[in-house]
């Protein structure tokens, strides 16, 4: 990990990065993108930019949905980023717009037409919900994520996700289980590609140390590589005790994700029964990276931490 990360503990210094703000910057022709980028934030990031260019335009969702003889939640989903446009009705929205710079229109078009590309992660069919989280964390910069009875996906080890997963996906087939497991698998190469890995910070609650999935020997070999996971610069990790009793975290597991280009805000994502919540107000970003530099304050620093997790696999020997 990290040198300047080593003996963070008590300390209630601020995160390094700042909360965006709520609309995109405008669009600079140096802002292409190339095409194997993720197109769930090409989806979001393009969004941004009609919503930006319909509110200038002085028009209501009500307005473009009768221009486009669609519904207004079309409208709303492509805003979001949730929703897939065609790309006539991408150019007919620009047009409406009173968008004519031929520079601007094309890099949107461009957008537009990388959005509609499938990403690698569809071979795997995952769940709705799903498919959005790793469109997002495929292109993430960093992640802030405190979790409360679980090691991360990220950081988990193949025999402690198949365990987990056979236990969640009760009654399913046992293809099922299997062909997320290996999405699991795959997704952790974020953490190791050459150019700018994954910016990780954890913090887990002590509950996670202490749940042994799958058993006494998978469970000591997670924890193994939770250890050697902490070795990497990239990776920070810490424990938060149950001796400190009430925290900022209580609520439950929530993730702050940031991206590497200046017009894409962060995003948080917040685990609910019903699958990922998706927060993106400046208020909101700001309650939860709060939330998290109280979390990493009460954590234990992270070479105790490390200890912590060594005297867990002790225990299980």
């Amino acid at each position: 990990m990290s040198a300047n990360r080593q003996n963070f503990g008590a300390e209630t210094d601020s995160p390094s990065s700042s909360v965006p703000e709520t609309l995109a910057k405008p669009l600079q022709k140096e802002a292409a993108v190339p095409a194997d980028h993720s197109p769930t934030v090409r989806r979001r990031r393009l969004g941004i930019e009609l919503r930006r260019l319909r509110e200038a335009a002085d028009y209501t969702i009500e307005d473009v949905a009768k221009h486009l003889e669609c519904s207004g939640a079309k409208v709303s989903r492509s805003e979001t980023g949730k929703g897939m446009l065609r790309i006539r009705d991408v150019r007919d929205m620009l047009t409406l717009y009173g968008l004519t710079d031929d520079d601007r229109r094309d890099l949107l078009l461009t957008m537009a037409r990388e959005g509609q590309q499938k990403g690698w992660w569809t071979d795997y069919d995952p769940p709705a919900g799903l498919e959005i989280f790793i469109g997002l964390e495929a292109e993430a910069a960093s992640y802030r994520i405190y979790h409360t009875h679980l090691v991360i996906g990220l950081l988990q080890t193949e025999d402690y996700a198949r365990a987990l997963l056979r236990a969640i996906h009760v009654g399913d087939t046992q293809e099922e289980p299997e062909r997320l497991v290996e999405l699991r698998m795959r997704r952790q190469s974020i953490l190791h590609r050459e150019q700018r890995p994954l910016d990780l910070w954890v913090v887990i609650d002590e509950a996670v140390l202490r749940r042994p999935i799958g058993g006494k020997a998978v469970m000591r070999a997670q924890l193994l590589h939770l250890i050697k996971m902490c070795e990497l610069q990239n990776v920070t990790l810490q424990v938060l005790p149950f001796a400190r009793g009430a925290h900022a975290g209580l609520d439950g597991p929530f993730v702050v994700m940031g991206f590497p280009d200046p017009t894409d805000s962060d995003v948080v994502s917040v685990e609910s029964s019903a699958g990922s919540i998706y927060l993106e107000k400046p208020e909101e970003l700001r309650r939860y990276t709060t939330r998290f530099d109280h979390l990493r304050a009460a954590a234990l620093p992270t070479d105790e931490s490390v200890r912590s997790i060594h005297a867990v696999v002790k225990e299980l020997t």
